[in-house]
């Protein structure tokens, strides 16, 4: 059945006012990021038996068998009661392992690393208190909000932290993040790492192990690469993004969803500025459909960063995103799609699409 719209000075409205994201200022306290370092909400589900080798591609196939190994080989730490060690009260001392302690998977855009990432997450056998699993970026949020020594001391405790999206692209933030690697190791805790794309890298498509073992200076002895072949997002393009609708469709989705949100997509750029990345995922709690007018292309790089992030959240939770104004394909000025975060914005262009598809059917509902 058909619900109102709610355009501006259009009448009344029957259903409960939507949600708006502008009006969130969450407050995220540091062990609830902890406990939220495992795999998203669209991870929860894979393992190594769902993900599907292509017959043409053996390295993908020796990846699995080689990441069953690894995992297999963590086991569970002796000792200690297994609850989580949140700031690393309690634990037994470690002595880190002789030989390779850590994969990098090493391949291009859609050949499931993130899938085989989680897929190790969920297969050691450990608690989940003993395992993280997060983003390059995410790991970061958690230094800025423990502090370096208060991360050190909490992760120490783990088996096992998966690094996903392992970006190079700040010189300050890959040596903050090898150094706690490099103390991690020490601790004997075990590394798994997918990458980004070097600046100087973007001809490629994909970021090359030998760089990324470069980067992170004197981990490259505990890293064994693991290489996952497969089309190459290049050869793929990206995906069609569907039309956007009018103000007074999203507008009356937003009213007739429950658990939607309605926000106009200039203020949302600017509220964003003010909340940290770190809580783009709390900023989301609850959010069942995000719907948003006036869909315009971003005007800086700044503000294209923390939309990149916003989208990955979204993505992560499977929240759909309705629009109007401009398609997302067209959210990124050439300059940005050319530069040094172009994978970024292609990443996020494609998940925003996949999320607007999605949407069609809360539209198509009505």
């Amino acid at each position: 059945m058909s619900s109102p719209l709610a355009p501006s000075g259009s009448g009344p409205i029957t259903e409960p006012a939507p949600l708006s994201l502008c009006a969130r200022e969450p407050h995220v306290p540091a062990d609830r990021l902890v406990a939220e370092m495992v795999p998203p909400p669209r991870f929860d589900s894979v393992r190594f038996s769902t993900y599907i080798p292509d017959p043409n591609q053996p390295s993908q196939t020796e990846a699995v068998r080689v990441l069953e190994g690894f995992a297999a080989g963590l086991g569970a730490a002796a000792g200690g009661s297994g609850k989580r060690r949140l700031f690393g009260f309690g634990k037994a001392p470690k002595k880190a392992p002789a030989g390779p302690r850590g994969v990098y998977l090493d391949g291009g855009y859609g050949v499931g690393k993130t899938h085989l990432l989680a897929s190790l997450w969920h297969a050691t056998p450990a608690e989940p208190g003993l395992k993280a699993f997060g983003t390059f970026v995410e790991l970061t949020n958690l230094v800025g909000a423990l502090g370096f020594q208060q991360t050190v001391r909490t992760l120490s405790g783990h088996r096992l932290l998966c690094i996903d999206e392992f970006e190079l692209d700040d010189p300050g933030d890959t040596v903050l993040v090898s150094t706690l690697l490099g103390k991690l190791v020490d601790a004997g805790v075990a590394l798994a790492a997918t990458s980004n794309t070097l600046p100087g890298k973007l001809g490629e498509g994909r970021f090359a192990a030998a760089d990324f073992l470069r980067e992170i200076q004197g981990l490259s002895a505990h890293f064994r690469a693991l290489r996952i072949d497969g089309e190459d997002y290049r050869h793929r393009g990206l995906p069609e993004a569907p039309p956007p609708y009018s103000d007074e469709e999203v507008t009356g989705v937003a009213h007739a969803t429950e658990g939607a949100s309605l926000d106009a997509f200039s203020p949302l750029l600017e509220h964003l500025a003010r909340v940290h990345p770190s809580r783009y995922g709390a900023l989301t709690d609850g959010i069942r459909a995000v719907c948003l007018t006036g869909v315009r292309p971003v005007p800086d790089q700044s503000t294209a960063l923390r939309l990149v992030v916003l989208a990955d959240r979204l993505y992560d939770r499977e929240v759909p995103v309705l629009a109007s104004g401009l398609p997302f394909d067209q959210l990124f000025s050439d300059e940005m799609l050319n530069g040094g975060y172009r994978k970024k914005y292609f990443r996020a262009i494609s998940r925003l699409t996949a999320l607007a598809r999605d949407a069609a059917k809360l539209a198509n509902h009505r």
